[in-house]
């Protein structure tokens, strides 16, 4: 919690409840929401608190760099309150997505750079499947 309030404050930004729980709920799970899920999940705690709000709570998280933004290409973001370079999967029938923590993709920028001319700044790793629930 002390770092959220640290990187508000160095960023001259408001931290409001809406954000906190926002950020809140992000951390405690290791689901990657949608702001639409998060939205319900608050409800009951936040009843004034719009889908709309929730949105722009989580635009700010994510430009001041608290929350991750996934997009697994269903034209609907997911966000993901660990923000340490990982890659994910998603099913292709339930659209759940998980982390794979345990793929070591560390040298992955340097590997590709050794193919171009660019100097890799970062990456985003998606992989599609399908879950064992769906198997």
């Amino acid at each position: 919690m002390d770092n959220i309030t640290t990187i508000f404050r160095e960023k001259k930004l408001k931290l409001t409840p809406q954000r906190i729980a926002v950020y809140k709920y992000l951390k405690s799970t290791t689901e990657h929401p949608s702001a639409e899920i998060i939205y319900k999940a608050l409800q009951d705690e936040y009843p004034t608190m719009s889908l709309a709000t929730v949105y722009k709570a989580l635009k700010t998280l994510v430009e001041v760099g608290l929350v991750q933004e996934i997009n697994v290409g269903e034209g609907n973001f997911r966000y993901d309150g660990n923000c340490s370079p990982h890659p994910h999967i998603q099913c292709v029938n339930c659209s759940k997505v998980n982390d794979l923590h345990t793929l070591d993709l560390s040298n992955l920028n340097q590997d590709a750079e050794k193919h171009c001319d660019y100097k890799i700044l970062s990456n985003k790793v998606y992989f599609y499947g399908i879950c064992k629930d769906c198997q």
